[in-house]
């Protein structure tokens, strides 16, 4: 099978008819890291580099496994040299979901199956310069060449929303939602959550004595994200910390913290599980989903962290976190009441999660397979525990997760390839009749996490 051709990832008749129904839905992306001063913008992106490689740390890890030196990844080299380098090594990427992806944008995007190489590099970081500087490479032409209907950012308590204002006012065609974020008031336990704390406090024109003073801030910028069309939070969470916390005790360990002292590791559980449960009730009283993400351990590679800063590449899952026991008090307080969206980053989290979602029934999902499992090996994966364990039908759709725009259309092409294929295999098989097979494709694809998150048909 030719690289990236029409049957890609599709291993059957049944797979390619079933991706043939639903390759054109619209898409529906309820989280992912949009740039939405860059939408709002509206500007022509400068060059292929930018598009493809200066925010996305996917890239970058890659690149430092080839042993690309830091300052053709992050540093202060020119990005035409930047993208040579990734050109340089770019056939050892071979097998990599990154591999793919980036092929994939440059040819359903930009019209070009050149394969990236050592030999190519030059040519397409020319070709591509001239190509982005189309009207019809802007941002927002782009989003509606992929057919983006809705798309959830990620954005912190502390923001004012301007650009989802301005969009909104626009009319823009892609509703561009805020999602509430609070994952640093959470976050007691890091360094800089003191001068948090102090923005947050700034942001609503209060100061905080107490704990109660904490989550009335958050109630009021919850409140705002509301008015500007927020339909869920999100979390990003080692250890999904849910115990029932008393008031008291939570607030004795936000005014220890305020003074600088050092917390017991059972004050910050404390801390952290109440702010969650009580973002979970804000959400809860608005009908709004609650999306965590879990497992992730955060910048373990001490000389990246210290010269390149947070979120850079080095972060590792975990798979021997605790979920049941910090998670089920959680479920258990707001079985009923909150629609809740589980998203596992190792994927040995996945047959805890899944029972999970099987046990509380229609309001506990599973989400998308995340990050290191957002690859076809991944995604086909869960897709077959999820039809054995769970049920299908209530998976929480794909998201991008996607800090780059232009590769919005590509992570879900891949998605749906893959689920169509996972499907067709099942039909093949005998183990599904095939109009059931075509209802099921498509509700995964677009309707089930539009009516999930709530939102309008176009």
């Amino acid at each position: 099978m030719p690289f990236l051709d029409d049957h890609y990832l599709l291993g059957g008749d049944t797979a390619r008819e079933l991706y043939r129904q639903i390759a054109q839905l619209p898409i529906v992306d309820p989280h992912n890291h949009a740039d939405v001063r860059e939408i709002c913008e509206d500007r022509n992106y400068p060059d292929i580099w930018q598009v493809e490689a200066a925010t996305d740390h996917y890239v970058w890890e890659m690149l430092r496994k080839r042993g690309v030196a830091e300052e053709l990844i992050t540093g202060a080299a020119s990005n035409r040299d930047k993208w040579l380098a990734l050109a340089a090594v770019f056939d050892d990427l071979v097998g990599s979901p990154t591999y793919e992806w980036i092929h994939l944008d440059l040819r359903r995007r930009l019209g070009l199956d050149t394969l990236i190489g050592a030999d190519t590099g030059a040519a397409l970081w020319d070709a591509t310069r001239n190509i982005l500087q189309r009207p019809d490479m802007r941002p927002r032409a782009l989003l509606r060449a992929m057919r983006v209907e809705d798309l959830c950012s990620t954005d912190d308590p502390c923001d004012r929303l301007e650009c989802h204002r301005r969009l909104a006012d626009d009319r823009f065609p892609t509703r561009v939602h805020p999602t509430f974020r609070p994952d640093k008031a959470m976050n007691i336990f890091k360094p800089d959550w003191r001068d948090y704390i102090a923005r947050l406090e700034t942001r609503v024109g209060a100061t905080f004595t107490s704990v109660g003073d904490l989550v009335a801030a958050l109630r009021l910028t919850h409140d705002y994200f509301a008015e500007n069309g927020c339909v869920a939070s999100d979390h990003g969470v080692q250890t999904p910390y849910g115990f029932d916390i008393e008031t008291a005790d939570a607030d004795a360990a936000f005014r220890k913290a305020r003074e600088g002292r050092r917390l017991e590791p059972a004050e910050t559980v404390a801390f952290m599980s109440y702010i969650l449960n009580e973002v979970a009730e804000l959400d809860a009283a608005k009908g709004w989903v609650f999306q965590l993400h879990l497992g992730c351990v955060r910048d373990v590679r001490d000389r990246l962290a210290r010269t390149v800063g947070p979120d850079s590449g080095g972060d590792i899952s975990d798979h021997a976190i605790d979920i049941v026991t910090p998670l089920v008090p959680f479920l258990n307080r707001f079985d009923g009441r909150l629609k809740v969206v589980l998203y596992t980053l190792d994927p040995s989290h996945q047959p805890t999660v899944a029972t999970l979602c099987r046990a509380f029934g229609a309001d506990v999902n599973l989400g998308s397979a995340w990050w290191f499992n957002d690859t076809p090996i991944g995604m086909r994966r869960q897709l077959e525990y999820i039809g054995s364990v769970d049920l299908l039908s209530n998976f929480a759709g794909m998201v991008s997760d996607s800090r780059k725009l232009l590769s919005y259309g590509s992570r879900h092409e891949m998605f749906r390839r893959v689920l169509c294929d996972v499907v067709g295999t099942m039909v093949a098989r005998g183990q599904m009749p095939s109009h059931l097979a075509e209802r099921l494709v498509r509700r995964l694809a677009y309707d089930r996490p539009r009516q999930l998150f709530g939102f309008a048909p176009a």
